[in-house]
């Protein structure tokens, strides 16, 4: 199965808040670093037919764009999970035989084999999704052709998508689709695995104090 994969991105002015007293004045360039390098990663990835970004953010979307996303402009409002509704109502309008996934913007490790290694365990369900590195939240959320979609992210996600009836994907070798950053600590693990070039090469523009609060 191919997968047309939705990718919310904040506006740069109100994304990364947490990650702020690492990043300092560089919180919006990391904020744009990580959701390139994510989506870069997942252009890569096999199993992916098309990149689908959400944003209304006019730099974030020119940048992404250049990296062969497709912008879905027209976000209706009232959050995360309508922004991403209504870019699988654009994706299947373009693609109905591929499958729907949501996927986080925040994977600045992501590796594209590990994310075709659960795209395709995702393939064997209606409905499924993977549960980010603490087992709180969901990084993915997949939905078959013709199935519903039906996000519920934000939050204790992991259990709504659960108590909806989509099926865990239970995976190893799988942690850089489950690390997303959102504090300093997370950086420090997604670092751990390997960043992406973007995020790499702007925490080594950090001062040493700074450096220092984010590894």
């Amino acid at each position: 199965m191919r997968w047309s994969l939705i990718v919310p991105v904040k506006h740069l002015g109100l994304a990364k808040s947490r990650l702020a007293r690492a990043a300092g004045e560089l919180r919006e360039e990391f904020a744009l670093a990580i959701a390139c390098d994510t989506v870069a990663a997942a252009r890569a990835c096999a199993a992916t037919g098309s990149v689908f970004v959400v944003t209304e953010d006019p730099r974030a979307g020119a940048e992404l764009a250049r990296l062969g996303a497709v912008v879905v402009p027209g976000e209706p409002g009232g959050g995360l999970n309508p922004a991403l509704e209504h870019g699988a109502r654009t994706a299947r309008s373009l693609w109905p035989d591929s499958g729907v996934c949501a996927l986080s913007a925040d994977l600045p490790a992501l590796r594209p084999v590990e994310l075709e290694r659960v795209l395709t365990a995702a393939s064997a369900h209606d409905r499924s999704f993977l549960a980010d590195s603490p087992g709180v939240g969901t990084t993915l959320l997949a939905a078959a052709p013709g199935r519903p979609f039906e996000p519920a992210f934000e939050g204790t996600s992991r259990a709504r998508h659960l108590a909806g009836g989509a099926r865990e994907l239970s995976l190893a070798g799988v942690e850089s689709v489950r690390r997303d950053v959102d504090t300093p600590e997370d950086l420090t693990a997604a670092a751990a695995l390997g960043l992406g070039p973007r995020t790499q090469a702007l925490l080594g523009r950090l001062s040493p104090y700074e450096s220092t609060q984010a590894l």
